[in-house]
């Protein structure tokens, strides 16, 4: 169902958007306005013993998923250099370029345990020759040549300063570039996310349901990320609802 409303004002994110800015959702249900503030989680996952539980999870499904997406939403993107942020233990890329055998992945990400993880998951790919890391900031990153598609998975939630990541899409990618971004979605309650963590994580290590539970609650809520979209000048980007827990957002930079 197609859900639209309009914004005018000082935006959450202390940007001011032109009055009664107008945002498409995309959404399968209507959502109430949740009440829950959003709650900051650590912006690196540094720790070794978390980045390690992080790698050893499944998360096929989730992100065969989103390569499919990408396939589906940009099928003239068959060759090209794409760039991957916030890029974990490597899984992403790696079935990115199998997907896409004429592709070449960058994948970035600010955590060196995650970035060391994802090199020996290329290694035994055997893959070195296409998928490439760099372990940088996404406030900081400083590329050879703008990428031809940026794709992301589940980086958003964890930066202070979301502007911070829609600026770091811009500044990587050539114009016109594809994009596709999926991440968390901002539950109504505590309780509603904890409901979430033992629906899909029961049977996973603490350590993990922990971290899926902060995600939640330092995740963005549609509206919040749609007003991101619009102030980036990115809000002719659709945007969808494809679970109770995920959004994704994908369009073309402008030429």
């Amino acid at each position: 169902m197609e859900r639209q409303f309009c914004l005018e004002g000082k935006t959450p994110f202390g940007v001011r958007l032109p009055a009664r800015s107008l945002i498409s959702l995309a959404v399968p249900h209507p959502l109430d306005n949740p009440t829950m503030d959003r709650v900051l989680e650590p912006e690196l996952m540094d720790d070794q013993e978390q980045a390690q539980a992080y790698a050893r999870a499944d998360f096929s499904e989730e992100n065969q998923y989103f390569i499919d997406e990408f396939c589906r939403r940009f099928p003239d993107f068959l060759s090209g250099h794409v760039v991957d942020l916030g890029c974990g233990p490597a899984d992403i890329p790696i079935r990115l370029v199998r997907a896409r055998p004429d592709c070449t992945v960058t994948g970035i990400d600010a955590s060196l345990p995650m970035i060391q993880l994802g090199e020996a998951a290329i290694a035994v790919a055997q893959l070195h020759n296409r998928v490439q890391l760099r372990c940088e900031p996404i406030q900081q990153i400083c590329l050879p040549e703008p990428a031809g598609a940026v794709i992301s998975n589940s980086l958003l939630h964890h930066l202070p300063d979301p502007m911070d990541f829609w600026t770091a899409i811009k500044q990587v990618a050539k114009p016109a570039a594809p994009v596709l971004i999926m991440d968390l979605i901002r539950p109504e309650s505590t309780t509603a996310a904890q409901t979430i963590v033992d629906q899909y994580a029961h049977h996973t290590p603490d350590i993990l349901r922990r971290d899926f539970y902060n995600s939640l609650l330092a995740a963005f809520t549609l509206e919040e990320m749609s007003v991101q979209l619009a102030a980036s000048g990115l809000g002719h980007f659709v945007v969808t609802q494809p679970d109770d827990r995920h959004w994704i957002a994908a369009g073309h930079l402008a030429e």
